[in-house]
């Protein structure tokens, strides 16, 4: 069974802000974005330095948190 969004695509447009995500003890936010895919949720996408063995690693971060069931999400109607 498909879990179905608590919110309209217009109300997180509306409300939703960036999201403080922690990498490594430093923090990115990531941004309000409506998918290709039509979900909507948030993206981050960036680089980060992480030590391994005590030798700095240049890692690249792509994150999508998506809001479950926004896919389905009701859709503002369109003006007549």
């Amino acid at each position: 069974m498909a879990t179905k969004c608590p919110i309209t695509r217009e109300q997180f447009t509306e409300a939703a802000k960036p999201l403080k995500v922690e990498i490594n003890g430093q923090s990115y936010l990531a941004e309000v974005k409506e998918f290709s895919t039509g979900s909507f949720g948030w993206n981050l996408n960036t680089k980060v330095i992480v030590e391994v063995g005590g030798q700095p690693v240049n890692v690249q971060v792509g994150m999508n948190l998506t809001v479950v069931g926004s896919k389905d999400a009701v859709k503002k109607p369109e003006p007549a």
